[in-house]
């Protein structure tokens, strides 16, 4: 559907998932301060942040510990009052060791007394306070939002996209936001309006929450430029460029942005956390995580400060019904496993899920039988069998041609896969195959033709 430069279909390709939405109806509860936190310098897309602080100084909530290691980057406030005890390296669901600032809270919470709302009087000091607010996308990704709205020409944005989707299993942080800081999300589409010129404004929300369905629709009978645009529960209804297509029609072009054509996603929590930093001057140091799955005994939205160990939240919610065999950041489809329960809540945690033994175990793999499921559920038209026979063989050019890049590892093919092929973990190698594959061709690429001018310099 959304492969390459071509819309091949009007209807979008996903998968109906069960909702488990279990905690949507119960409104957050905060989570008592927490004994230590520790906050990584990675939590977002792009350069890792650079520590400001030292072993031994004392921090308030809301204070910068860590400012932004590049343009690609963001700041990192301190979501707790007490005294760093370290800085040290921590293994992240990713695999990889960062630095992260160990604070050992006070319990008094003290506010940093440099908060302050920003002066926002035009387009610059817009994107500078959202820099300086150190929100980053919380749907998930992780990029840093002043990078996302430092839009070069205002006049190539067609639409901004409210991404209210939400669409994976168990996850309804972003519902509670949608319907507890409605006031915030509408503040932050009248900032985008007023300060980037948007001339139309789409929330996009899956047809499974009428109640934030129904509520902003309210608020667009008295607003110009702002509709809501009910969509099918479809997975991957959220994915960005999904959403795209199923809001404004427009397919993402391979190695292209969203703003290539006309359009800006931002999620609604982001946007409320956007809005909530120029109206108070308070950064992003706290999080509503939805924690749930076959292994909670009490499941529920819980706002927590950056950095809080994910057994502080477990604790919190009644612990485990049994020992959980599979902890996850995210939603079961695209979620990563958790190292340990001594990992942190992130900036872009929205849900932490823990499941029993019989729902965590995967199903033991057969040969695939060439149905073809894969590839009529991909929503980007790709063929994930194929793309596992050319990993297999080794032949990364034909990677390429098969477009694995394209692929944004949702999990509908594995899901529908009737002989458990573990289609998205051969996808994430491919990519590093075709990768590699690339970076070598470049190099003999470079060889060659210093070889050829060394032999024209011989000649001259």
């Amino acid at each position: 559907m959304l492969g390459g430069n071509v819309v091949h279909s009007k209807r979008l390709h996903g998968v109906h998932v069960p909702h488990r939405k279990n905690t949507a109806g119960d409104k957050p509860v905060r989570l008592p301060t927490p004994a230590v936190v520790t906050i990584p310098m990675s939590m977002h897309i792009g350069a890792p942040a650079k520590p400001v602080v030292n072993v031994g100084d004392e921090v308030k909530v809301g204070q910068l510990i860590a400012e932004a290691g590049g343009f690609v980057s963001s700041p990192i406030h301190s979501g707790v009052s007490g005294k760093v005890k370290k800085i040290e390296d921590i293994l992240m669901s990713g695999g990889q060791f960062v630095p992260a600032i160990v604070i050992e809270t006070d319990g008094q919470q003290t506010l940093f007394e440099g908060l302050a709302a920003p002066s926002v009087t035009n387009l610059q000091e817009f994107v500078d306070a959202v820099r300086a607010s150190g929100v980053v996308g919380l749907g998930g990704a992780g990029f840093p939002s002043a990078v996302k709205l430092s839009v070069k020409e205002l006049s190539s944005i067609e639409a901004v996209i409210i991404n209210g989707a939400e669409c994976e299993p168990y996850i309804t942080s972003d519902t509670r936001t949608m319907i507890d800081d409605a006031d915030l999300v509408w503040e932050g589409i009248e900032l985008l309006q007023k300060f980037m010129q948007v001339k139309r404004v789409i929330i996009g929300i899956e047809d499974n929450k009428p109640q934030c369905i129904s509520g902003f629709e309210k608020r667009c009978k008295d607003a110009q430029g702002v509709e809501v645009k009910a969509l099918p529960a479809l997975y991957p209804q959220g994915g960005e460029k999904v959403l795209i297509f199923s809001t404004i029609g427009r397919a993402v072009p391979e190695g292209k942005l969203p703003i290539d054509v006309g359009a800006i996603v931002i999620n609604c929590t982001t946007l409320a956390a956007i809005a909530k930093y120029i109206k108070t001057g308070f950064p992003l140091v706290e999080k509503c995580v939805t924690v749930d799955g076959s292994a909670v005994k009490n499941p529920k939205n819980v706002i927590a400060p950056i950095g809080t160990p994910l057994k502080d939240i477990f604790d919190f919610c009644g612990g485990f019904k049994s020992e959980p065999k599979k902890v996850l950041y995210g939603g079961p489809m695209m979620g990563l496993a958790v190292p340990d329960l001594d990992a942190p809540v992130l900036k872009n945690t929205n849900a932490v899920l823990a499941f029993t033994e019989k729902d965590a175990i995967l199903a033991k793999e057969s040969s695939c039988i060439k149905c073809g499921r894969c590839v009529a559920h991909c929503p980007f038209d790709l063929s994930p069998c194929d793309i596992e026979t050319a990993f297999r063989l080794k032949k990364p050019e034909e990677l390429d041609v098969l477009k694995v890049n394209i692929c944004m590892e949702c999990g509908c093919c594995a899901y529908v896969c009737p002989a458990n092929r573990p289609l998205v973990q051969v996808n994430k190698l491919a990519k590093v195959m075709l990768r590699n594959y690339q970076t070598e061709q470049k190099a003999l690429e470079a060889k060659q033709k210093a070889k050829e001018e060394a032999k024209k310099e011989e000649k001259k």
